[in-house]
């Protein structure tokens, strides 16, 4: 019996998409992913250092208390704990930076939080401490130094230091026993590479394919982004048909179309609908008959998985995910028809407006039908971060089927896989064993290895692929945001970014990760035949922190 993924959820406010949004052309500009230069920030983050020294030290000690009779893994897991507080601090010293050097999880964080200000707390400097802004207010903290060159800079690719790169021997010796644990299941598969080389440090299984669960959406987004470019919008438009007073909707294949009175950024069907009815009374028209579109995509709307909460119908018009309630991420009940929901809305939106309308059906507008009005994503990279932090299988099936639509494949469940993987094999990765069913990962055929995965990653970091950078950056930030806001509170917070993937008897992680000297690695770890998904989970979590806290040489 399937069992839906399982993930700790938790409301994003609208307003920090909008914040995203705004900060993409700095990321978009950045060539590396992180490169930390400790000696700048040590002094600064002594303080903190100091902190966290002090609070591992009762962990510390009750390891080393425990003899050489210790399992590895918690000999390992605590001292790369601790590691990490003596590199400069586990959020201190480690990405992801933007090109100022702020870290992109604290900012965003803070912003969720409703919290102004960023290096310099919102405010000008006022030395003075008399002004009304002043008063009470910390002075304006200072930026760290640049960590990442522009593109066409002199120096653009991602720097390991020092030269030496972990050994395969040092991180067998770390992920081995972590590896072993029986929480992992029957059988597991991992590898390490380094980003800046693509040189693979560590393969255990690397080209044996298990099931990826949600890892799938890394898959998703490249192919996507290397169809389409990371500008790429998708619009919704409204249309009048010649001489029949017919305005038919039509989907544009938008997954994050809102009906919402904040629509935050993203498309809206209200705005729609206002331009829609100034346009028709233009036009002397206060009655017509209304239907909608969705020949975009084709073949079933319902996952082989069946009517889930996880999932709405996929089809070429919805708004706000078919969802019941005013979550915007998360299992939740959905409406039986998208497509039909979103209609009646907009039915009601263009009725406030003064627009009288029929009641909706399906149509399909004709070449000879006269656009009225339009509402466009955001770009393609803002609805790929949303995808991958939040692990929204809404848009990873839909951006599977615009894969199709974008390369003139049929745009159904199994065109969407041929699509994807079309585009993979393009790119050149390793698909020996690779088998793509859908675009979220909700589909217990598919099949890929720890190889194609971080071979993704790295691609995804190539200096000369900065329109697959979303790929990272998108990926869940280790204690900060998405589906690991609440894992590593205790460990490796800040420094690990990556990919979660959980189905009954399936565990996977995909990501980056910094370690202590400096280096970003990719990683992959898939897990098949668990029993225990949150003993899985947490053993996963172990092997990422302990990458965290090792040089492995």
């Amino acid at each position: 019996m399937f069992v839906p993924e399982l993930r700790p959820w938790r409301a994003v406010r609208p307003h920090v998409v909008r914040v995203t949004d705004a900060v993409r052309p700095r990321l978009a500009r950045a060539a590396g992913i992180v490169r930390p230069r400790l000696a700048r920030v040590a002094a600064a983050a002594k303080p903190q250092v100091a902190r966290l020294t002090q609070a591992a030290k009762p962990q510390l000690e009750r390891i080393t208390k425990a003899g050489p009779n210790t399992r590895s893994w918690q000999y390992t897991a605590g001292a790369a704990t601790a590691g990490l507080a003596l590199a400069a601090g586990v959020v201190t010293a480690a990405g992801p930076w933007d090109s100022t050097g702020q870290r992109t999880a604290e900012r965003d964080r803070a912003a969720a939080l409703e919290q102004v200000g960023g290096t310099d707390h919102g405010r000008t400097d006022d030395s003075s401490d008399t002004s009304d802004t002043a008063a009470g207010a910390p002075r304006p903290a200072p930026s760290a130094a640049s960590v990442l060159a522009g593109l066409g800079g002199a120096t653009n690719a991602v720097k390991s230091a020092p030269d030496a790169l972990p050994t395969g021997a040092g991180l067998s010796g770390v992920l081995d026993p972590l590896l072993g644990d029986p929480a992992l299941g029957a059988r597991r598969t991992a590898v390490v590479v380094d980003v800046a080389t693509g040189k693979r440090l560590y393969g255990s299984g690397a080209d044996e394919a298990l099931t990826p669960a949600s890892t799938t959406k890394i898959a998703t987004a490249v192919a996507a982004l290397s169809a389409m470019g990371g500008e790429h919008r998708l619009t919704t438009r409204a249309a009048l048909e010649p001489d029949t007073r017919e305005v038919v909707l039509v989907g544009g294949g938008d997954p994050t179309l809102t009906a919402r009175a904040d629509a935050a950024g993203w498309a809206d069907l209200r705005t729609l609908a206002t331009s829609t009815a100034a346009a028709l009374k233009k036009r002397g028209l206060t009655q017509v008959t209304l239907s909608y579109d969705t020949t975009l995509f084709a073949g079933t709307q319902v996952h082989p998985i069946g009517i889930n909460p996880n999932l709405a119908a996929v089809t070429a018009l919805s708004a706000d995910e078919g969802r019941t309630d005013d979550s915007i991420s998360g299992p939740t009940a959905r409406v039986s028809d998208p497509a039909a929901e979103a209609t009646r809305k907009f039915a009601e939106f263009l009725k406030a407006a003064g627009i009288k309308t029929s009641s909706p059906g399906p149509s399909k507008a004709t070449t000879r039908a006269t656009t009225l009005a339009t509402v466009s994503s955001p770009p393609l990279s803002v609805l790929v971060e949303r995808m991958l932090t939040n692990s929204d299988n809404d848009i990873a099936e839909a951006l599977a089927r615009q894969t199709a639509v974008a390369t003139g494949v049929r745009a159904d469940f199994a065109g969407a896989g041929k699509a994807v993987r079309a585009q993979l094999k393009k790119l050149g990765l390793p698909l020996t064993g690779v088998r793509i069913k859908d675009g979220s990962g909700l589909d217990r055929e598919d099949r890929l290895t720890a190889n194609l995965l971080t071979a993704l990653l790295v691609k995804a970091g190539d200096v000369g692929r900065p329109d697959l950078r979303p790929v990272l950056t998108g990926l869940p930030v280790a204690g900060f945001t998405g589906t690991l806001t609440s894992r590593y509170t205790e460990g490796a917070a800040g420094v690990v970014r990556a990919k979660t993937g959980t189905l009954t008897g399936v565990n996977t992680l995909a990501g980056t990760v910094v370690d202590q000297d400096g280096r970003l690695l990719a990683f992959a770890l898939l897990a098949a035949g668990t029993t225990d998904p949150a003993a899985a989970q947490v053993a996963l979590d172990r092997a990422a922190t302990a990458l965290a806290g090792c040089g492995c040489r």
